[in-house]
């Protein structure tokens, strides 16, 4: 076997030294925080003395006792309902707005292109919380200029009423993440040669031939990308309920899975089941985003993997 010169054992040792401090901070800030996630959540508290009240408290093994406890729960398992509801619909709006836009941009010749993509980006700027207090200024009736206009117009409207407020937070991630995919949309266009668009033109192809034919399977890998991120991001909504929740009794503790698990954590200082709920919310994240990356890759064409531009 032959002996690594000095030259590649010292270019192995730069690689190395270039990679510690990238696996330092993944050990620390990504595999610790999962790995103590699990270890709590295999724990419980037990208190000795009368009724549990007095005594000494101290940390057992519960095994999957936890677990049970988290799906045996009505309002995190209806939570987890409510979640995938909102994705059903919220996502596959956000995407085709997102794709429409990009298209439409990315299109147009006209000089005010840069302003309206800054414009469709800029609710992406604006924290998830501060986009749910300006939103629930439009949604709370009284000072809302919305519901004054539709009690005008004769309508009914209660924007955080029990068969709303869902669709109401919809609206707002709507607004906030749109333009950040219409960005990762228009990013995988402009790496699109131009010289097909020219050749499909030659060929006689309409405007909206080359966007379905041309534009929209080969900016399928980025549709892809924002719709896991979008899956994960449904799945974790957090910010936006909170933040409705003192202005709708609509809103409980447990509306969401990840507000289920912090009220369990930060308002009951249950620790442990908190941990559980966090465990099962991320192994449901992972399992519908590689479902989803599965159900997509079966789906795509033969003969387009190894080709530009046309496989991930």
């Amino acid at each position: 076997m032959r002996r690594p010169t000095h030259t590649e054992a010292r270019s192995a040792r730069a690689a190395a030294g270039f990679l510690l401090p990238f696996l330092a901070l993944f050990l620390l800030c990504f595999i610790a925080p999962i790995g103590y996630a699990l270890y709590e959540s295999l724990l419980r508290v037990e208190r000795t003395g009368a009724l549990g009240l007095g005594g000494e408290t101290k940390e057992v093994w519960a095994g999957l006792y936890n677990y049970t406890h988290a799906l045996e729960d009505d309002r995190f398992t209806a939570g987890f309902g409510r979640v995938l509801l909102f994705g059903a619909v919220q996502i596959p709006v956000m995407i085709v707005l997102a794709t429409g836009l990009a298209l439409l941009l990315e299109a147009a010749s006209a000089r005010w292109v840069g302003f309206f993509r800054t414009a469709f980006f800029l609710p992406y700027g604006v924290p998830g919380v501060i986009a749910s207090i300006l939103w629930g200024f439009l949604y709370v009736p009284g000072i809302s200029p919305l519901v004054e206009m539709a009690h005008s117009a004769g309508w009914d409207v209660d924007f955080l009423g029990r068969s709303t407020v869902l669709w109401s937070i919809a609206n707002i991630v709507t607004w906030q993440f749109t333009g950040y995919n219409m960005l990762v949309l228009i990013a995988q266009l402009k790496s699109v040669p131009g010289e097909l668009y020219e050749a499909a033109r030659i060929d006689g192809a309409r405007a909206w031939q080359i966007a379905w034919h041309i534009k929209l399977p080969l900016i399928r890998p980025a549709l892809v990308l924002t719709t896991v991120f979008s899956i994960i991001g449904t799945l974790q909504l957090f910010a936006e309920p909170k933040v409705l929740k003192p202005l709708s009794n609509s809103i409980d503790s447990g509306y969401t899975p990840n507000l289920a698990a912090y009220n369990e954590a930060f308002t009951s200082n249950n620790q442990h089941i908190a941990a559980a709920e966090a465990v099962l919310l991320a192994l449901v994240a992972c399992v519908l985003s590689f479902s989803f990356l599965r159900l997509v890759g079966q789906r795509e064409p033969r003969g387009s993997k190894g080709k530009g531009g046309t496989s991930r």
